[in-house]
C-alpha cells in the first residue's frame, strides 16, 4: 500500500510541477559527467587539430581559412589552405557539423602538427555556447633568432585586404631553396587562373610556377638568377581593378642569395681600437689599401664600418692599393747568431690554376639521399651473366626494319615482365611494412650536367619495345633540358642503372628508397666459351633491401631477367607464361 501511495505522489508531482530550465554553468571537470545540451550546459565541442598533410611535416602555417565561425560543414567541404612543409595544400572536413570557434588566426606560422587549430559542433547545437579548452591554446611562437647584424629576421606583415604576398613555393619533396630562372610576367600584367608566373630551378629540374587565382603582378621582390629559401617572399600581386602601383612592400624580407655575389662572412668576436665594428671583407680591404679604420667614418647601424664606406674613402683620396710580396726572408747574420725569418702574408694569386665549380641543388640532394640510403637500408647483392648474342642478333634486324631499340630497351622491357613474375621484388619500404605494388613503373637512370636523374615510364609491362625506346628517349631529353614534371620523375617501384656503354663491366648501384631494389647493368663484352666460341655475356648486379627481399626471390627475378634477355623473341611475342618452364633450369 505503501508503494502505490509513494507512487502516485511522485506522478503528481511530475504532473503540476513548474518546469524551470534556467542556464546552469558548472565546472568544466563535472561537466564531462552530465549530458551535454546547448538549452542547459555549454556545448563540449569537437576538437579540430592541425593535420600531418605530407610524410615528412613537422609545423604548418594557416595559409587562409575558407569557413568562417558559424558555417555549416559537410564531409569534403574544404576549411583551410594549409602551408606544410612541401606546397599549400587545402585541408578538408571528413564529417558533418558548424564551425563553432577559430583558435588559431590566418598567417600564423609554425604550428605543430597535433595543436588544437578550431572547434567544430554537431548542427543541432548551439555553436555560440561552444566549451573552450580548459588551457587556453596561444599561437605557437617562432623561436627569436640571434640578434646577428647580417642575418635580419624574416617578419612580414598581413597583406592588407586586396593584396596577396606570393612565396616561393616548394616544388618539390626534397626542395630547400630555388632559384628564379625567369619570370614569365613582369610587374603590371595580368594573371589568369593556371598562367605561368616563372621558371623556377629546384633540386631536381626546372619547373614551371603557376598561379590559381586571377590579378595583377604588381612587385617583383627577386630578381633573376637569385636562390632563395621556401617560403622567402618572391612577388606581390593585387586584385583587377586595383591600383598595383600602390601595392605595399613588406618592410623585412630576406636578402636572396645570388650564387655570382655570395660572399661568406663570419661573425666577429672582437672590437678594433677604434670601438668600430666591421666584417672580414672590410678588414681584408683596409689591410690591402694600408688604411686605419679610425680615418674612416661607418654609416652603418651602432658605428659599424661597411665596406661601401672604405670604397668611398678610396676613391675620393685615390688611395693605391699597397703591394704585398709573398716573402720568406732570412736576414744578413753571422754564423754566431740563429737566423729568425720574417713573413710577409700576402692575399692568393690571381691568376691560380684551379677553379672552384658550385654544387648544384640536385647533386647535393643526390648525395644526401645516397648517403642516408647506405646507412639505414641493409644492402645486399646477386650477380648472374647473361649470354646476349641472340638479343644483339634481333637488334639488328629490328634496325634493318627502321625500328631502332637500344640494348637498354630491351633490359627495361625484361625487368617488367620479370617484375610482373616476382611481385615480391616490385615492392616498397614505407613505414616499417613492405608495401606490394599493383603496378610496374620501372625508372631509368639519366645523366644531365646538374646531377643523376631517374625519370619513369609508366605501367612498363603494357608497352611495347619501340614505346618504350622513345618514352626513354622522350624523358631523357626533358631531363637534360630540366623540363621534367614533378609526377614524371618522383615515385617509381624499381629502378635500372646502366653503365655499360661507357665500357663497365660492373659496379654496385644504391637503393632509391622508398624502392627496394636497383639493377646495375654493365656492358656486353665478348668472351671465349668452353668450346672456344664466342660469345659476347653481360653482367647485371641486382641490390635489393633484405628487409624485404629474401635470397630466394632475388635469386628468382635474375633467373627470369636471364631467361628473357637470353630468348629476346618472347619479349617480341609477350610470352611472359613461357618463363615458367625455363625457370627451373636455373
Amino acid at each position: 500500500m505503501a508503494h502505490i501511495i509513494r507512487s502516485k505522489l511522485m506522478l503528481l508531482s511530475l504532473k503540476y510541477a513548474n518546469r524551470v530550465a534556467p542556464r546552469i554553468f558548472v565546472p568544466s571537470k563535472y561537466q564531462r559527467l552530465c549530458f551535454h545540451t546547448s538549452g542547459i550546459l555549454d556545448v563540449k565541442g569537437k576538437e579540430l587539430l592541425m593535420p600531418s598533410l605530407s610524410p615528412t611535416m613537422e609545423t604548418g602555417t594557416i595559409v587562409k581559412w575558407f569557413k568562417k565561425e558559424g558555417d555549416t560543414l559537410n564531409p569534403g567541404d574544404a576549411i583551410a589552405d594549409i602551408q606544410t612543409d612541401k606546397a599549400i595544400v587545402t585541408m578538408e572536413f571528413d564529417d558533418e557539423g558548424v564551425l563553432a570557434k577559430i583558435i588559431i588566426p590566418e598567417g600564423t606560422k609554425d604550428i605543430k602538427v597535433g595543436t588544437l587549430i578550431a572547434l567544430t559542433v554537431e548542427a543541432d547545437e548551439d555553436w555560440k555556447t561552444v566549451e573552450m579548452p580548459d588551457k587556453p591554446v596561444e599561437p605557437p611562437k617562432a623561436a627569436a633568432p640571434p640578434p646577428v647584424e647580417t642575418s635580419p629576421a624574416v617578419k612580414v606583415e598581413p597583406p592588407p585586404p586586396g593584396q596577396q604576398n606570393i612565396p616561393m613555393p616548394a616544388l618539390s619533396p626534397t626542395m630547400t631553396t630555388g632559384t628564379i630562372v625567369k619570370w614569365l610576367k613582369q610587374e603590371g600584367d595580368e594573371i589568369q587562373p593556371g598562367d605561368a608566373l616563372a621558371d623556377i630551378q629546384t633540386d631536381k629540374a626546372i619547373m614551371t610556377f603557376e598561379l590559381e587565382e586571377e590579378g595583377v603582378l604588381a612587385k617583383i621582390l627577386v630578381p633573376e638568377g637569385s636562390e632563395v629559401k621556401i617560403g622567402q617572399l618572391i612577388a606581390i600581386t593585387v586584385e583587377k581593378g586595383m591600383d598595383w602601383k600602390q601595392a605595399v612592400i613588406p618592410t623585412l624580407t630576406d636578402t636572396p642569395v645570388t650564387p655570382s655575389s655570395a660572399q661568406p662572412t663570419a661573425p666577429v668576436d672582437t672590437k678594433p681600437p677604434s670601438e668600430q665594428v666591421y666584417g672580414l671583407a672590410v678588414k681584408r680591404l683596409l689591410e690591402e689599401y694600408d688604411l686605419n679604420s679610425d680615418s674612416i667614418k661607418g654609416t652603418g647601424r651602432t658605428n659599424r664600418l661597411l665596406k661601401s664606406d672604405v670604397l668611398a674613402y678610396i676613391q675620393t683620396h685615390n688611395v693605391k692599393k699597397v703591394t704585398l710580396k709573398s716573402v720568406l726572408t732570412a736576414p744578413k747574420t753571422d754564423k754566431a747568431r740563429s737566423p729568425s725569418p720574417t713573413i710577409t702574408s700576402v692575399p692568393p694569386s690571381r691568376s691560380s690554376p684551379y677553379k672552384d665549380i658550385e654544387i648544384s641543388n640536385i647533386r647535393a640532394v643526390i648525395a644526401k639521399r645516397l648517403t642516408e640510403s647506405k646507412k639505414a637500408i641493409p644492402h645486399s647483392y646477386a650477380v648472374i651473366d647473361i649470354i646476349i648474342d641472340k638479343l644483339i642478333e634481333l637488334r639488328g634486324k629490328l634496325k634493318t626494319e627502321d625500328i631502332n631499340v637500344s640494348v637498354n630497351d630491351f633490359v627495361t622491357k625484361a625487368v617488367a615482365h620479370a617484375l610482373l613474375e616476382c611481385p615480391d621484388v616490385n615492392t616498397l619500404y614505407q613505414d616499417g611494412q613492405v608495401v606490394r605494388v599493383p603496378k610496374v613503373d620501372v625508372c631509368v637512370a639519366v645523366a644531365t650536367p646538374t646531377g643523376l636523374i631517374t625519370p619513369i615510364v609508366f605501367d612498363t609491362v603494357t608497352k611495347g619495345l619501340a614505346d618504350i625506346s622513345k618514352n626513354i628517349r622522350e624523358l631523357a631529353d626533358k631531363a637534360r633540358n630540366g623540363k621534367l614534371k614533378p609526377h614524371e620523375f618522383q615515385g617509381g617501384t624499381f629502378t635500372i642503372s646502366n653503365l655499360g656503354m661507357f665500357g663497365v663491366k660492373e659496379f654496385s648501384a644504391i637503393i632509391n628508397p622508398p624502392q627496394t631494389a636497383i639493377l646495375a647493368v654493365g656492358s656486353g663484352l665478348e668472351e671465349l666459351d668452353s668450346s672456344l666460341a664466342k660469345i659476347t655475356k653481360m653482367r647485371v648486379k641486382l641490390s635489393y633491401d633484405r628487409r624485404a627481399i629474401d635470397e630466394d626471390q632475388a635469386a628468382n627475378f635474375l633467373a627470369i631477367l636471364k631467361a628473357m634477355l637470353e630468348d629476346p623473341a618472347l619479349l617480341i611475342a609477350g610470352k611472359t607464361q613461357a618463363l615458367r618452364y625455363k625457370r627451373d633450369a636455373y
